[in-house]
């Protein structure tokens, strides 16, 4: 016998008990190393044995019935709080759309409804065109899970369902079901070394959703067809191949990657209304209709009361008559016009945006198409000999196909956007970027971290650099990690200023990651060190004292209950019986991100819950 000591060892007993019961035993050996094992390795361990694998999801025969269920609208469903489906019928199907330009994936999902009447699955298609504002409201009362790629399996003499397999990908978890845009990207970053195969799916199933919705979606939802998310196909697709430029057809990929993502750079997010013309930078700017379906409409309160009041009905009511056409508000037009652009930013929601993020030209947006013009650039110099073919299937419309494009027409658009950030996005006196408002033609005041992506795309000169890590940094580091904006933008919190998850006091790993690399492409090793450490420090014991909780989001501003988030939508990764068997998806990937850059001493202090001010005092190196 030996004594359970403290809560870490008796919550690691429980879930090894629980996740025992799970797989149907009656007797369990558990070993006392198990129930010792230090924090940051159990936490790396599960991560990439065990919650990468119940995160991925296939769109196939023998993976529907757990992709294709939607956790969002379903909850809010069962709060009775919209009625959100039109007919007995719908609320117990699962529903998938395919793109015309999809007939085998059509025929399999048919085949699948015919032979499978239990699974109960709707397949519809979508239309031919162009999708607009108009169709996509006309079916969020019917949602459903938006198709992505597939591969043929060579299995001679099998069904058809066995001939076609889902490429696979992954989503974030909890509530979010979906293969979300930058959510993956971020989550890759923990992937490429043991998950590769899921990697690679992931970016053919971007290619897929450039080819056939326009774009990679925020996520492949119906209500989600209007809306794009942050780009970073070209990131991501650069970093595989650097793991598998051995592969023969690892060149193939990229090339496909870099077609799909040019596409969608000239077809979305350089083109009309989003590319402002004056300042030659970029917005986002979505097409909708309405409130969006997939949040419950207490989120809103503070927008619909005063028409509650105006007109003298409940919240409930103006917001169903305001979606269903029978009142008309061309405020409120304009305040969702605003709001559907700032989840197509991802960063939904924050002071920072809200309410005017339809009309920025925001640092962190030309920061990623800064990245894109230069990735292309340099793609196409080294690896295809500085000359591009640009396909059929790749080409935008008036296009002549199998033109030939060269690094240096992308060069030219990286140094012109760089031009136009130093001019429109940058502030010499306050050292820091802010948006640009393109209606006004004025900078916001208002301060986000994101203000030290130029860091990381390269687009600051050495000047800059360095005011941004004297005079910005301070605006946005904590105890446990970076804020997403400074406190003075989040102001008071009251009724009309109700606290959002995408403003101080919350981190949230994207933030983390990208200032981690920008920092250390620019020669702040310390910086982004100690940056490091408060965030895998806070991640780590979050993780130790609360069961084994990894969530979305934490209060970076003190560690007891940094993971207790109580703002809109509250924290994703806590809804969980016994034993975490997920994390969240981007805050995994941040971790074995992080870890990695860790040298024995740092892994040991953190595993002992030694604070940053502390291992600081010792002299310890943090680097591996």
């Amino acid at each position: 016998m030996f004594d359970v000591q403290g809560v870490y060892q008796l919550s690691n007993l429980l879930q090894e008990l629980f996740l025992a019961q799970q797989q149907g035993r009656t007797t369990a050996t558990i070993k006392r190393a198990q129930l010792e094992e230090d924090p940051v390795h159990r936490l790396s361990r599960l991560i990439t044995t065990t919650w990468w694998d119940n995160l991925t999801r296939r769109l196939d025969a023998d993976g529907l019935s757990r992709a294709a269920p939607d956790n969002l609208t379903q909850r809010r469903d069962a709060e009775g709080i919209m009625p959100t489906v039109s007919t007995p019928e719908s609320k117990s199907s699962l529903r998938i759309y395919v793109p015309p330009g999809a007939p085998e994936q059509f025929a399999y999902y048919s085949t699948i409804a015919r032979d499978r009447p239990a699974m109960n699955l709707d397949v519809q298609w979508l239309p031919e065109g162009e999708v607009t504002a108009d169709f996509i409201k006309s079916i969020n009362d019917q949602p459903g899970i938006l198709a992505l790629d597939m591969e043929a399996v060579d299995l001679q003499g099998q069904s058809v369902t066995k001939q076609m397999k889902g490429v696979p990908f992954i989503v974030p978890g909890d509530q979010f079901n979906e293969l979300y845009n930058w959510d993956a990207c971020f989550c890759t970053l923990g992937m490429l070394d043991n998950h590769l195969a899921v990697v690679k799916g992931i970016i053919k199933n971007f290619i897929f959703e450039i080819k056939h919705y326009g774009k990679v979606l925020n996520a492949n939802r119906s209500y989600y067809l209007g809306r794009a998310q942050p780009p970073l196909l070209t990131w991501l697709a650069l970093k595989t191949f650097h793991r598998t430029k051995h592969e023969p057809d690892a060149l193939d990929n990229l090339k496909a990657a870099i077609l799909a993502a040019r596409k969608e750079y000239h077809a979305w997010w350089t083109s009309t209304p989003r590319l402002d013309e004056e300042s030659g930078l970029s917005r986002y700017r979505p097409i909708g209709k309405g409130s969006p379906p997939e949040c419950r409409p207490s989120v809103f309160a503070h927008v619909f009361k005063p028409y509650a009041t105006k007109y003298d009905r409940t919240l409930r009511d103006v917001s169903v008559a305001y979606n269903n056409g029978s009142i008309s508000e061309p405020d409120l037009d304009i305040f969702f016009d605003h709001d559907r652009a700032v989840r197509e930013s991802g960063h939904d929601t924050s002071n920072r945006v809200e309410g005017v993020c339809a009309d920025l030209a925001t640092v962190d947006l030309n920061c990623l198409l800064f990245q894109i013009e230069n990735d292309i650039a340099s793609t196409i110099h080294t690896h295809f000999n500085d000359g591009l073919i640009i396909t059929e299937e790749y080409a935008i419309p008036g296009e002549k196909v199998d033109a030939v494009e060269t690094s240096r027409l992308w060069r030219e658009r990286a140094e012109k956007r760089k031009a136009s950030m130093d001019k429109y996005l940058w502030n010499e006196q306050k050292g820091i970027y802010l948006d640009y408002n393109t209606v006004t033609r004025q900078q916001s005041t208002a301060e986000g971290v994101t203000c030290l992506w130029p860091l990381w795309c390269g687009a600051a000169n050495k000047s800059q650099a360095e005011k941004l890590v004297e005079h910005a940094l301070p605006k946005f580091e904590c105890i446990g990690g970076l804020s997403s904006t400074s406190e003075s933008t989040r102001g008071t919190v009251s009724e009309e200023n109700p606290q959002k998850q995408w403003d101080y006091p919350y981190g949230w790993a994207p933030h983390q990651v990208l200032a981690w690399d920008g920092l250390r492409s620019y020669g702040f090793h310390n910086e982004a060190d100690r940056l490091a450490y408060r965030w895998l420090h806070t991640l780590t014991e979050t993780f130790r004292n609360w069961n084994g909780t990894v969530v979305e989001k934490y209060d970076v501003t003190q560690l007891e209950r940094s993971h207790a988030v109580d703002a809109e939508y509250g924290n994703q990764g806590r809804h969980f019986k016994y034993a975490p068997q997920e994390g969240f998806g981007w805050t995994n990937g941040s971790y074995i991100y992080g870890i990695s850059s860790m040298g024995d001493e740092a892994k040991k202090a953190l595993a002992d819950g030694v604070s940053w001010e502390e291992f600081s005092k010792r002299g310890s190196r943090v680097p591996a």
